[in-house]
């Protein structure tokens, strides 16, 4: 029968005056189409992933295009076998990335696309003068990142103007910036060429458009994601682990969050570590009293807000400073 389902990943910036108001409309539209997952409304556009039946994913694509203000907004699509999400959240936030980069409009000003097959060309044979940038956090790409990348230590992508500061001497090279799925890229290689970087390039849709259309070469290990799977495979042709257990130090790709919820840090760890942890990164962790549940997949959803609109609920206006 083949998967049924598929998990789309997008963003859109775009002028949304009637956030709150198309809030409404697009959480009553997802859930009349059976759809989960993660929206983020805001003033500068949305930005989501979503899962459901192939046919309800076609429908939500067909919606989100058929508004002018998103008609030229680009879906990845991965075909999966099962719901992606546990639930659905459509929330309204004053950025559709947390960047602390709030004045920069990537519709004004971005660093220029790079296509996946030609992105994989440049990794193939890579110049001197080019620099290959993760813009993504440390517990991403200690995950999985492409070779010879140069990683940021980085907690949140907030964090990313204050580490600019290290890289100054890559002032005169060309700087290509990669993350999961090009959203982060569109301010970070602003950023970028606003502080005086002058050869500033992203790849277009990311790690996940480069694993759909050019197989993924050369992108080593898993890429992070935001959903049930935690992590995803994107290298069909010559893929490799590179993340070792937190815990025993052996090879492995599968990620979890500690299960203590004040902790809840995101590290690599062997389905036997976490066994043997409960799902913790540390005894301290495991003796915590509000430790959570583990079952395997040290996958924990957020509790939900309980907006249903089906129900007529309302919530008070989002406040957008």
């Amino acid at each position: 029968m083949g998967k049924q389902y598929s998990i789309l990943l997008y963003y859109c910036y775009a002028d949304i005056q009637d956030y709150e108001a198309y809030r409404e409309k697009h959480h009553l539209f997802c859930v009349e189409n059976n759809l989960r997952g993660r929206v983020i409304i805001s003033p500068e556009g949305l930005n989501g992933t979503v899962s459901g039946l192939k046919e309800d994913c076609e429908k939500y694509m067909a919606y989100v295009q058929s508004d002018a203000r998103f008609a030229d907004t680009e879906f990845k699509v991965e075909a999966h076998d099962k719901m992606a999400f546990a639930k659905l959240h459509v929330r309204v936030k004053p950025e559709i990335v947390h960047s602390s980069l709030r004045h920069i409009n990537p519709r004004e000003k971005t660093g220029t696309y790079v296509e996946p097959n030609e992105f994989k060309e440049i990794l193939r044979n890579q110049p001197e003068d080019t620099v290959i940038l993760d813009v993504r956090s440390d517990y991403e790409h200690s995950v999985g990142r492409f070779k010879n990348a140069l990683t940021l230590d980085i907690e949140n992508f907030r964090d990313f103007p204050e580490k600019v500061k290290e890289i100054e001497g890559l002032r005169n090279k060309k700087v290509i910036t990669y993350c999961t799925g090009g959203i982060k890229c569109e301010k970070a290689s602003a950023y970028l060429l606003e502080q005086g970087f002058e050869n500033v390039y992203q790849l277009h849709g990311g790690i996940i458009k480069y694993g759909i259309e050019a197989g993924g070469e050369d992108f080593e290990g898993k890429c992070y994601v935001f959903d049930n799977r935690i992590t995803a495979d994107v290298n069909s042709v010559n893929p490799s682990v590179i993340s070792k257990c937190h815990v025993t130090g052996v090879l492995t790709d599968r990620m979890v969050n500690c299960a203590n919820p004040t902790c809840n840090a995101h590290i690599p760890m062997s389905e036997e570590a976490g066994w043997l942890m409960d799902g913790c990164c540390s005894d301290e962790c495991r003796q915590n009293p509000e430790r959570r549940p583990y079952d395997g997949t040290g996958y924990y959803q957020k509790n939900t807000n309980h907006y249903n609109p089906l129900k007529g609920v309302k919530r008070e206006p989002a406040k957008i400073d």
